[in-house]
């Protein structure tokens, strides 16, 4: 009986870690440096829409932002259009979420 247990617990971890792995490989991580085009604030300025040109692969990327930080230099005009950035985000499908968003240069 105690071997019933422990393999139906063994098999629940299995399955329960499975998922968890499964959980994060949905989306894409994706690290990448480029000069913005494009800076549209939302309305309600909770998220910004930002366009990339990739430095490497001459790309238009389009990025979402949400983080608070980000969003407060745009409206100070600390990162405008024109400005290097190095950036990443999760890639899920046609949506690209930012996870870190920075200017490559100093101060």
């Amino acid at each position: 009986m105690k071997r019933l247990v422990t393999i139906c617990m063994v098999m629940a971890l299995v399955f329960a870690s499975s998922l968890a792995v499964v959980s994060t490989a949905s989306a894409e991580e994706v690290k990448m440096t480029g000069s913005i085009s494009k800076i549209e604030l939302s309305a309600d300025g909770k998220s910004a829409t930002v366009v990339l040109k990739d430095s490497k692969s001459e790309a238009s990327v389009t990025i979402i932002v949400t983080d608070d930080q980000t969003l407060d230099k745009f409206k100070d005009k600390r990162i405008v259009e024109g400005d290097e950035i190095r950036t990443k985000f999760d890639k899920d499908g046609d949506k690209n979420t930012s996870k870190m968003f920075k200017k490559t240069a100093g101060c």
